[in-house]
């Protein structure tokens, strides 16, 4: 492959060289633009050479001067009019009259295996444009679509390198593959953090059944259909687009100090009648943790690209380059881009191409529970002793709960991770008999991810030690292939336009791990950790691999009638090897339909002047998850070393059944309905969206408990379980206008609002309890029972603190003690048990919603974009996952109980008492936040300087992300995620923080 790339791209280079660079030489044409209708002058209009960079505006009279050859030609836009291509042939003035544009009709989105115009669409789907990405300082694309569309919904992941999670519509699977579908050029991905934002051109994302339907067992959590930028005709255009600049930890959580911690220990002790641990409290400040790890952080981000091409050929190189520290100190992640695009006319009537893109990036880790470690660490603990040993709590007597040095664990972690990746299509495309267009695609990737880890021996405290190196390589590979082949009908006669598109996939999805170590393997340096060089004994190796393979038709016919009457209706029929070896049919079939009605262009609407644009629009479809276990009709054993049996003094490798085969295993569908309504006004300059949507999961799948008598490892057994139902609605409006004075601008915001229900579960009101073990102290703190959300949180009411040995002795249980939590007796039987937990809230969002504006005044353009989420909750287990003596935080160490009246709200410091640190209302906030997502300045230098300087632009800016953050949890961040029965629990999050950044913009 790697060959194949090179071959590529000398090729295109090839092509570069016998471009013809001649243009003609350069005249000033001068003008004025002015409305067609009542002849005003406009302000701000843009005015750009085709097929170049080089642009202007017209100033506040509506003047306008642009350097051009004499034989060019030159581009009218404007809000709200149609625009113009005027041919210069010589001329020095040219003076241009725009049209309104009273509907903007001629808007196109992307949709699946094709492209539509906006007022044909009738199916919900969003867009965001690639100019809008390119605008934030997020590196990972999903990041920068926060806010953007309604109904979508982004957890960010603060970790460098780290995918986001994106939710479309609300969380519609318990057990399957909650993510979303991404199409790269047409090629399926389960993830796009390989692509750098700067190489994407637009992104359509389809929200409803009768959208996404066309993707058949992919598209039940939505789809992202993403173009990437493409070559134009034209003199080859240079364009390098830099930043440089920092990120910085915001809302930084106050831990105790080493005073304070002394005197919370010493209360929990005097509680538990036992003696004070610490003689002197007047410690000082001590040591905090989070300030010695943390640290602003750099980030750097480069790319240059090559746009260009003749009447046969386009083209578009682009070479990127990130390089961003984490948060915390010694975590680093590189990335390096490469993409290759090139459309070649052979003839007429045939047009072959391909897409090409290299992905390699390295890291230096963090460790996976460091921020754990920094939460529960104690103050008192120095980071080292005088003696330069490490400091450590043992020599406190702390205990279990706070027995970690922070700094040890970042100086014996040794974790870097690798992967590589190429992808890409290869197409050719041929017209035939005037009306019909035959496509054929084949594309795939190729990927690599290599994860190698060593602890070396080492001895720093009591608790923190290791007496036998180790190394760790861990490798999966995927080898991933598509094949679509499309025929498409397009034909249009008198008030009539028809196309229908049939066409047909194979894919295979095949992953391949490896997971090896060996002990006492020296260091000597990162280059020379080798297997081979541990003992042979301890060496191991294990692998496992992934095959899944899909077969499909389908087919979509799109009707209009006037303009006035539109009708879509699609079918698709997979096949996916998951599902042979059950008596079920391995087969799904995918309809849907979709009507829509422009109102405005029936002849009653004619003389009207309230609405530019009135659509109303309707759908119904079904679509399916193929996100399933691989392989779930095969019985699978365990032959783990604890099952090793010696007969005759001669071992013998035992086996148990890891899990019970399902009888029969039936897809999971999603069948929705969504009307949709579309109105325009004056213009078209205030636009406003909306739509009100159903989804309903059928047969999800997911492991449900069954008796541990059975003797399977996990006690549990996969099948069609329940049913799961989102509604909402969902409501855009943007505002888009000019000023006399030459200011132009736009405003949008936009809502979602999201009800998840399960509808039943087979196991009727027994409920299926997880967010536990190893997260809330043992205890399970999330439950999915009939007619409730998802993973919804379930403990113990507060009621109030216990405030005297009176109180306690009401009970008739003798589990509590003054200053503990005094939880709702809910069956009023005198006793706390689990009987009395009740709901407490809900992780997931009920509203999210963003408000994006964009301003543009002579040189100068702001965008500014705010962004949250209302209506969800989180679980601070932080402060509740506690053994003995971690730290507090210095909330609750202001406000904790320390005797009768003192707190009736926060209990004492006695948090590890068993039922203080149960889930219970005290630990679950509210996850609303607002923020300003992003705020960009820039300034795009005159063009009578740039000039000079042989370049066609330069846009200089200046960038803020996440600079302002409003929320009341008590946590780093409100944003934390997780698998849908586990989601909203914070134990580990990575802290939120912002980034600023400068960035250059030059074009030649």
């Amino acid at each position: 492959m790697k060959r194949i790339f090179t071959k590529l791209s000398v090729l295109t280079f090839l092509c570069f060289l016998f471009i013809n660079a001649a243009s003609a030489q350069d005249i000033t044409i001068r003008g004025v633009v002015s409305d067609g209708a009542d002849k005003t002058t406009l302000p701000g209009v843009s005015v750009l050479v085709k097929g170049t960079q080089i642009g202007t505006q017209t100033d506040a009279t509506g003047k306008y001067a642009i350097s051009a050859p004499a034989n060019a030609t030159l581009v009218f836009s404007y809000i709200g009019y149609n625009p113009t291509e005027m041919q210069v042939n010589n001329r020095t003035v040219i003076n241009v009259e725009l049209a309104s544009s009273s509907q903007q009709l001629e808007q196109v989105v992307v949709v699946g295996y094709g492209t539509q115009k906006k007022i044909d669409v009738t199916g919900s789907v969003g867009n965001v444009k690639g100019e809008d990405i390119a605008k934030q300082a997020s590196v990972n694309p999903v990041s920068s679509l926060q806010g953007k569309v309604a109904g979508v919904t982004i957890t960010n992941v603060g970790a460098p390198g780290g995918t986001p999670q994106l939710t479309i519509r609300g969380t519609s699977t318990i057990y399957g593959k909650t993510g979303a579908l991404y199409v790269v050029d047409g090629v399926w991905y389960d993830d796009i953090n390989f692509l750098n934002p700067a190489d994407i051109a637009d992104i359509s994302i389809l929200k409803d059944a009768s959208a996404q339907s066309i993707f058949g067992i992919r598209g039940a959590n939505g789809v992202v259909l993403v173009t990437t930028t493409k070559g134009k005709k034209g003199d080859p255009i240079i364009n390098y687009n830099g930043s440089v600049g920092f990120q910085r930890v915001t809302n930084k959580v106050e831990m105790a100090n080493a005073s304070e911690y002394a005197t919370a220990v010493n209360e929990a002790y005097a509680l538990l009648g036992q003696p004070a641990l610490f003689a002197n409290t007047d410690l000082g400040k001590g040591t905090d943790w989070y300030g010695l790890m943390l640290r602003d952080a750099m980030v750097t981000n480069h790319q240059i690209s090559i746009n260009g091409g003749t009447e046969k050929s386009t083209y578009n190189l682009s070479l990127g380059y990130l390089n961003q520290d984490g948060i915390v100190k010694n975590n680093n992640y590189q990335r390096y881009t490469a993409r290759l695009s090139n459309d070649i006319q052979i003839f007429e009537a045939l047009k072959i191409g391909y897409n090409v893109a290299a992905n390699s990036s390295k890291s230096k880790d963090a460790p996976t529970a460091l921020f754990r470690g920094l939460y529960a660490a104690s103050p008192v603990v120095p980071v080292f002793n005088p003696d330069g040993s490490y400091g450590d709590s043992n020599d406190f007597n702390l205990g279990n709960g706070s027995n970690i040095n922070p700094q040890v664990t970042m100086d014996f972690f040794n974790q870097r991770t690798t992967k590589y990746k190429v992808t890409g299509n290869v197409f050719a495309e041929l017209k035939l008999l005037k009306d019909f267009t035959f496509k054929t695609s084949v594309g795939g990737d190729f990927g690599q991810e290599e994860v190698r880890g060593y602890v070396p021996k080492y001895e720093a405290t009591t608790a923190q030690n290791n007496t036998i190196s180790k190394l760790n390589i861990d490798r999966v590979e995927n080898r991933n292939w598509i094949i679509e082949n499309t025929l498409t009908y397009d034909k249009q006669w008198d008030d009539h336009r028809l196309t229908v598109l049939a066409g047909q996939t194979a894919q295979r999805v095949k992953t391949y791990k490896t997971f090896a170590e060996a002990q006492n393997v020296p260091y000597s340096s990162e280059s020379d950790l080798y297997l081979a060089l541990g003992d042979a004994a301890s060496r191991s190796i294990r692998d496992e691999g992934e095959l899944s393979t899909f077969s499909s038709y389908f087919a979509r016919v799109n009707y209009a009638y006037k303009n006035k009457y539109l009708l879509n209706a699609s079918f698709r029929r997979d096949g996916a090897s998951q599902f042979y070896g059950f008596d079920s049919n391995p087969w799904g079939n995918f309809p849907s339909v979709g009507a829509g009605w422009v109102i405005t262009n029936e002849d009653f609407m004619k003389d009207q002047k309230v609405f530019s644009n009135l659509k109303l629009r309707g759908s119904w479809g079904k679509v399916g998850n193929a996100g399933v276990p691989f392989n779930p009709s095969t019985l699978t054993v365990d032959q783990s070393a604890a099952l090793i049996a010696f007969f005759g003094g001669n071992p013998q490798t035992g086996a148990s059944i890891r899990s019970i085969v399902p009888p029969s295993l039936l897809w999971e569908r999603s069948a929705g309905t969504n009307v949709g309504l579309e109105m325009g006004f004056m213009e078209n300059r205030l636009k406003i969206e909306t739509d009100y949507y159903t989804r309903k999961t059928e047969q999800a799948i997911f492991n449900i408990p069954i008796l541990g008598s059975l003797g399977t490892t996990n006690s549990t057994i996969l099948g069609n379980q329940a049913d799961i139902k989102n509604s909402g609605v969902e409501f855009l409006t943007t505002w888009a206008d000019k000023t006399q004075g030459g200011l132009t601008y736009t405003i949008s915001a936009n809502l979602g609002i999201n009800n998840n229900k399960v509808l039943n579960v087979s196991s009727g009101d027994n409920p299926v309890y997880q967010g536990g073990v190893g997260l809330t102290s043992g205890y399970r703190s999330t439950r999915t029972v009939n007619n409730r959300p998802i993973g919804e949180f379930f403990g113990y009411q507060v009621a109030g603190i216990f405030q005297t040995a009176e109180e306690v002795a009401e009970w008739k249980n003798n589990k509590f003690s003054i200053g503990d939590f005094k939880f709702a007796d809910i069956n009023n039987d005198g006793t706390i048990d689990d009987r009395d937990r009740v709901v407490l809230g809900n992780p997931n969002p009920k509203f999210s919603y963003g408000v994006n504006t964009n301003f543009a005044y002579k040189s100068f353009d702001l965008t500014v974009d705010i962004q949250g989420v209302a209506g969800v909750d989180v679980l601070n287990a932080n402060l509740a996952n506690r053994f003995g003596n971690e730290n507090y935080t210095k909330d609750f160490f202001d406000h904790r109980w320390t005797g009768p009246g003192s707190s009736n709200t926060y209990p004492s410091a006695n948090l590890a008492n068993e039922l203080n640190k149960a889930p219970s209302s005290f630990y679950v906030e509210s996850g609303d936040y607002i923020r300003l997502r992003n705020i960009q300045l820039g300034y795009t230098l005159p063009q009578s300087l740039t000039t000079k300087w042989k370049a066609r632009s330069l846009r200089v800016f200046i960038n803020a992300q996440n600079a302002v953050n409003l929320f009341g949890y008590k946590g780093f961040s409100p944003e934390v995620g997780g698998t849908p029965t586990n989601a909203g629990i914070d134990t580990n999050v990575y802290p939120l923080f912002a980034t600023y950044n400068f960035g250059v913009n030059l074009t030649f």
